[in-house]
């Protein structure tokens, strides 16, 4: 393993850092002090609020709880430009649609087929 990654570019990635801004505005979109966030991700609110004021990454086995907690991929975690086609929502609906697509094909179609239904009432304003 050694040999794949050298020492300075594991250092190298380690240290990269974000807009520092960044996290503080992903938490904020997200309606989390850095309390909560730091509670749902299980570190110490502190670890939060110096990967904020620095824009340095946190550890990797945190980087999946940190974007869940937030609703964000990784990839917008890291401050990569997400892109506004396909994007799924987050929170509850997200884990909502996230069930509805483990369902059969059939049943995937009658929810798809209410859900239209019911935004396009609420659209006309019936």
């Amino acid at each position: 393993m050694q040999t794949l990654f050298s020492a300075k570019l594991y250092d190298d990635f380690m240290t990269t850092t974000v807009q520092k801004s960044h996290l503080k505005q992903l938490r904020k979109t997200a309606g989390l002090s850095i309390r909560e966030l730091a509670r749902q991700i299980g570190e110490d609110h502190s670890n939060v609020r110096y990967w904020e004021a620095t824009g340095k990454l946190p550890r990797s086995n945190v980087l999946i709880p940190m974007a869940k907690a937030l609703g964000v991929s990784v990839e917008e975690l890291l401050g990569e430009v997400k892109s506004r086609r396909g994007s799924a929502p987050g929170g509850r609906l997200g884990e909502v649609f996230d069930s509805v697509s483990k369902l059969p094909r059939r049943q995937q179609q009658k929810v798809i087929e209410f859900v239209e239904a019911f935004v396009e009432k609420k659209a006309t304003g019936s």
